[in-house]
């Protein structure tokens, strides 16, 4: 069974990281929320706890699939978070699936393109993804779709009970560290919009992660999106 305790040794660094993406954002009102699909199956049931509370009338999911959700999502990263919000109770005529999507710039293109074929006009919209995706999520909105009020929120959970509901540590930390490491690189290769230097604490606290071996999400040197 994977660990789930963060080493001590490491925890301040991850808990900085951890704070850093967090944008802080509340949810509110808008014409549309998008769920971004991943292994993270908490992103569909807060999208759907949300629209019980009434913050918007539409929702898309986004998300083919990845090595890591093929056996959970079958038919689909989009498709198994809209059954999962339907199971709880959000009614399938306001979902659309967008199932083509295979990383951060095609989720937000792509669900903007659902919604345009439907003639649906969206001025506001709310993504939900998970907790070290956020900023990254808002800065990729800015580049491939800058017209529209983008806010950023995520299931609010303490640090420790995200690892537990994930199961492995090594696992969170390894994309904590590799979202760190695109809100720089990615900026460099225009993906991204500029200005995501990290402050100096996060920068060592990135470092020192890296060192201690938390690498198996990190960019390849070859240009790609991931």
């Amino acid at each position: 069974m994977p660990n789930v305790m963060i080493p001590a040794g490491v925890r301040s660094d991850v808990e900085t990281l951890w704070a850093f993406h967090d944008l802080r954002q509340e949810p509110r009102a808008v014409d549309v929320c998008i769920g971004l699909g991943g292994h993270d199956t908490g992103v569909a049931d807060y999208t759907a706890a949300l629209y019980h509370e009434g913050y918007f009338p539409r929702i898309v999911f986004t998300g083919a699939n990845a090595t890591t959700t093929v056996a959970a999502f079958p038919r689909g990263e989009a498709v198994g978070y809209r059954d999962r919000a339907v199971a709880r109770g959000v009614p399938d005529d306001v979902v659309l699936v967008e199932p083509e999507a295979r990383n951060t710039a095609e989720n937000v293109e792509y669900s903007r393109r659902v919604l345009a074929e439907r003639g649906i006009e969206v001025g506001s919209v709310m993504f939900v993804t998970k907790p070290y995706h956020q900023r990254r999520v808002h800065a990729t909105c800015a580049v491939v779709w800058p017209e529209v009020q983008a806010y950023c929120v995520s299931p609010p959970m303490p640090l420790d009970d995200y690892v537990s509901s994930i199961g492995d540590v090594d696992r969170v930390i390894d994309m904590l560290v590799g979202d760190t490491q695109r809100l720089t690189v990615y900026a460099e290769r225009g993906f991204i919009a500029a200005g995501q230097d990290m402050p100096g604490p996060v920068r060592a606290a990135f470092d020192r992660l890296v060192e201690a071996g938390y690498t198996s999400r990190l960019v390849p040197e070859e240009p790609v999106r991931v």
